[in-house]
């Protein structure tokens, strides 16, 4: 599990083949091999590591679900460790699991902050709520405006500093992991027909409303 607060922007050293190996420091400080990064987003297990750089293997379905067929040696990517127990959650609930890519569309500037429209699939679009969380190459932002074809976030001058988004442009593939809560509950809304079939109670909209959720 992760917060969506980046820790530190490390470089592609090798990528191909089913196995990236990134330039970094900060996020391995502590790290053991197992252990859990994540890389734009992705997590990805620590399997070897060196004074400046770690080892990770890549499966051909996150290769499909994501950008990381486009990294190339020099690009930056964000690294976050897992959360700890006793750290605080300053983003929200990322799993690390990539739900599909977007591209950004476009980037316009407003005061000190840019608006970045990405173009995202209809079910990606469906999880992304207008003041909802969403996490873009792992960074937790909220999402400003929401419409059928894309979402807006707005990004303060900090964040495209000590992340890889002020790298960006208009066609950028970025990846996307929409909110988990939102699945959790549209799950259990729905339901099990084979578990509430001749069942009069459980969990529906109407009772939720009802209890003024």
């Amino acid at each position: 599990m992760f917060t969506g607060i980046i820790e530190e922007v490390g470089r592609i050293r090798q990528a191909g083949s089913g196995h990236l190996r990134i330039d970094c420091t900060q996020v391995l400080r502590d790290v053991h091999e197992g252990d859990s990064i994540a890389v734009n987003g992705i997590c990805l297990t620590v399997t070897s590591f060196g004074r400046a750089f770690f080892t990770a293997d890549v499966m051909p379905e996150t290769v499909r679900r994501t950008s990381l067929a486009e990294l190339k040696p020099g690009d930056p990517v964000n690294l976050e460790r897992a959360l700890a127990v006793s750290a605080r959650l300053g983003g929200h609930i990322v799993s690390g699991h990539i739900d599909g890519t977007g591209r950004i569309r476009s980037l316009r500037e407003e005061g000190n902050a840019v608006l970045m429209t990405i173009e995202a699939a209809p079910e990606i679009l469906h999880y992304v709520v207008e003041k909802g969380s969403v996490a873009l190459d792992g960074i937790s932002l909220t999402v400003a405006a929401v419409t059928e074809q894309d979402f807006m976030v707005s990004l303060i001058p900090h964040t495209r500093e000590i992340t890889n988004l002020g790298s960006k442009h208009a066609g950028s593939l970025i990846n996307i992991e929409t909110d988990i809560l939102g699945k959790y509950v549209e799950k259990l809304i729905a339901g099990n027909p084979a578990e509430t079939r001749g069942r009069s109670g459980g969990l529906s909209r109407a009772m939720l409303s009802e209890y003024g959720f």
